[in-house]
């Protein structure tokens, strides 16, 4: 039996290798398949001379002829059949701009490339250069910064223009502030960790409580995060995934809203992310918000998806099958060239005009691929380009436009390059004779509005010294105080939430006090002595920042697991190449800053507790080895003091077995953690005991429960024994005492 979620994808072979897994006599060729359902031996020319019902029949007896055979090898179960309750998804996709930088960029991809794109190279292009293209375009639509060089700085801030600079992140703002207030979770899904990271900016600017899970995010990390978000009285507000690494294998029911922030060639891997809050469980109606940019590459790519996704709907949802897949593999140079031409005249050629309703154009589209049959998909997919030819129309030879963009025109009007040019090295003599004839480039630009730089990354777990922070601060404000600029309210809000966690952005009167605070502090403040600039190198130096977030959270795992002494065990469980003296040095700066620690009241507990136990293992450790040692052949001859609560009649195991159970232990240790399926083990393989079938069916966790119960004997005899021993201490010195009080010398001198 084999078990999936999503038996056809791209293509009718992936259904066949999976029933040529399971039934490889009956599906043993992939030819044979391919002619039972749809390959055709007609020409160009006999099919164009079928008459346009006829073909429609066709389609329709292959569907059928399809679920016909696949039925008794196929079950197909939805959450709607096994769940009444769950409400429907609602999707929806919003068509956005791009933002003046997003243009100025989307343009230079095209004009670094534009013999390329006009097709004027001959063929000469290969398939990697247009996929790099095309990769390079979807990075402008999700975000500028993507690329080197397009973020303002240094010094560079988090604030506005991270949000203004994107339109995808302008219209997400505008749906999280929304959410936010009714209540809503929102899980954020891109193909980019880049993207990631400018989304983690971006909620670190609004305050935006998230959790994250990529491709690099450890398994530990991963469990936690996701258990955060889903506790009950979680803070969390977004939650953001990477598609492939996030939209599989977790149960995210806590969020109602899924954002897809790009999309994935593959429909199902998009359908497996919104699934993520759309399952049993989930309480509310889960909206979907998939972004994608108008008149780019990225609408070309959903329209590709929803071909995919009519396939599935027409094989799978109603019966199980379909698609001819021809020896082009996924995108022919073709399609890529026509893919990214797509929308390229246009922004060449812009004016301003309105968008139209995202919810009209989902409808339009959803519409436009309900309508297909099976037979346009196949054709849609055998000829060359897989979008070329429909409603029986050949399309092929007009999809690859040529000198889509006039190149002499665009060096005329825009003043700039058609193709990639060589850069010169920096000339210095040529520098200064521009600087002097006063022909500076810079001087004719207009001079960019300075803004306050952000404070200085200083988090806990570096672990500075504790006057870093106002040295820091007071840099910062004469910096602001010496370039006259004048704080904004963003600037004021992380200034305050430096010292604070109160902020209220409802709060306008008390808001506007703050900042006249901050604007006061900044003009009364002064320059840094020698002295405390040298300070501040020195607290720099001093900080452990080799330390990365992820390991101080390992180390914090570390010390609740092992103890605050366990050196090599908690280097062990870090695995990022610490040494052993740096665990050293890193665990006494932390106990020396245990105060600063967040919830560090629980985290001492909690190792307090452990040391507890490790001591008392320890302790039992060393009886057991007494006890067993003390014996020349203990599995005969260990004797055990049990209490009267355990006579004879209510025990549940003979005193062979717990001789044999406590010598294996002292064997194996207790701080072996497989020490009782080892004892297991050889209880199955020791021939006393290969007769009792009891004792052979016990589990590892009844061995355990035994031992314990064991130990707790042996320390009871053990304490015992040390009273014992006591007392005849104690009566030795008496009687001492009593012999020289009474010795006959002493009754001599009396």
């Amino acid at each position: 039996m084999l078990i999936t979620g999503t038996p056809l994808q791209n293509n009718l072979h992936e259904l066949w290798a999976l029933l040529n897994f399971l039934l490889p006599d009956i599906f043993a060729s992939a030819s044979t398949f391919d002619e039972w359902f749809g390959k055709t031996t007609k020409t160009e020319e006999e099919e164009n001379e079928l008459i346009e019902e006829h073909k429609k029949q066709n389609s329709d007896l292959v569907v059928k002829q399809l679920h016909s055979i696949l039925t008794p090898f196929l079950l197909r179960r939805v959450k709607q059949d096994v769940e009444h309750s769950l409400k429907p998804k609602v999707e929806l996709t919003v068509y956005t701009g791009l933002s003046a930088m997003q243009k100025k960029w989307y343009r230079q991809i095209l004009e670094k490339d534009i013999d390329s794109i006009n097709g004027n190279t001959g063929g000469s292009e290969s398939k990697t250069q247009l996929l790099n293209i095309m990769m390079q375009l979807r990075k402008c639509c999700n975000h500028p910064y993507l690329f080197d060089g397009a973020e303002p700085g240094p010094p560079f801030t988090t604030d506005q223009h991270l949000i203004d600079n994107s339109a995808k992140l302008k219209v997400l703002d505008q749906l999280l502030t929304k959410f936010k207030k009714e209540g809503s979770r929102v899980l954020i899904f891109s193909q980019m960790s880049r993207v990631l990271d400018i989304l983690e900016d971006y909620c670190f600017f609004k305050e935006y409580q998230y959790c994250r899970i990529d491709g690099s995010t450890d398994h530990e990390d991963r469990i936690k995060a996701i258990d955060d978000y889903n506790a009950p009285d979680s803070e969390k507000f977004v939650f953001l995934l990477t598609t492939r690494a996030g939209g599989l294998g977790i149960n995210l029911t806590s969020a109602d809203i899924v954002v897809l922030f790009d999309s994935d060639w593959n429909p199902q891997a998009d359908l497996q992310a919104m699934d993520r809050a759309h399952r049993i469980g989930q309480k509310k109606q889960v909206k979907v918000f998939r972004f994608i940019t108008e008149k780019t590459v990225e609408e070309k790519i959903l329209e590709r998806a929803k071909q995919k996704l009519r396939l599935d709907q027409l094989v799978i949802q109603q019966g199980r099958l379909k698609e001819k897949d021809d020896s082009k593999k996924n995108n022919s140079k073709d399609e890529l060239l026509s893919m990214i031409q797509h929308g390229a005249k246009e922004l060449f050629q812009q004016k301003n005009e309105g968008e139209e309703e995202s919810e009209q154009k989902t409808q339009e589209l959803n519409a436009k691929y309900a309508k297909l049959s099976l037979d346009d998909i196949q054709n849609a997919k055998t000829e060359a380009g897989s979008t070329y030819e429909w409603d029986g129309q050949s399309y092929k030879k007009k999809a690859v436009s040529y000198n889509i963009i006039d190149a002499n025109e665009l060096i005329r009007q825009q003043h700039l390059q058609s193709r990639r040019d060589r850069q010169t090295n920096y000339n210095i003599d040529k520098y200064y004779s521009n600087a002097l004839n006063g022909r500076s480039a810079a001087n004719n630009k207009p001079q960019k509005k300075l803004k306050m730089e952000k404070p200085e990354f200083l988090p806990v777990y570096h672990f500075y010294a504790d006057g870093l922070r106002e040295l820091t601060e007071k840099k910062r404000f004469y910096d602001a105080k010496v370039n006259e600029i004048k704080p904004t309210m963003d600037d004021c809000k992380v200034t305050y939430a430096l010292y604070n966690d109160d902020w209220d952005d409802e709060n306008k009167d008390f808001n506007k006090e703050q900042l006249k605070e901050l604007e006061e502090k900044i003009n009364e403040s002064k320059a840094l002595t020698p002295k405390e600039e040298k300070q501040i190198e020195e607290m720099r130096e001093q900080g452990l920042s080799s330390w990365t977030k992820n390991e101080y959270k390992k180390f914090i795992a570390a010390i609740q697991r092992h103890g605050r002494d366990a050196y090599e065990l908690i280097c062990k469980d870090l695995k990022t190449g610490k040494s052993v003296e740096e665990v050293e040095e890193y665990s006494e700066r932390f106990w020396e800053n245990i105060h600063k620690v967040e919830n560090y009241e629980k985290i001492v507990s909690n190792i307090k507790q452990e040391e507890k136990r490790i001591a008392k293992l320890f302790k039992h450790q060393e009886i057991l080895r007494v006890k067993v040692s003390s014996y020349h052949d203990p599995l005969k001859e260990l004797e055990i003091k049990y209490p009267a609560s355990a006579s004879l009649a209510k025990r549940t195991y003979t005193e062979e077995q717990d001789r044999f159970f406590l010598t294996m232990l002292l064997k194996y240790g207790l701080f072996d953690s497989l020490a009782y399926d080892k004892i297991r083990s050889d209880v199955r393989h020791n021939p006393a005991f290969y007769t009792d079938f009891v004792l052979v069916n016990r589990t590892a966790i009844d061995i355990q429960r035994r031992c314990v119960t064991l130990l707790q004997y042996l320390e009871k005899e053990d304490l015992k024994i040390d009273e014992e021993k006591s007392l005849k201490k104690r009566l030795a010195l008496e009687d001492e005492k009593f012999k020289k009080e009474n010795s006959p010398r002493k009754k001599q001198k009396v």
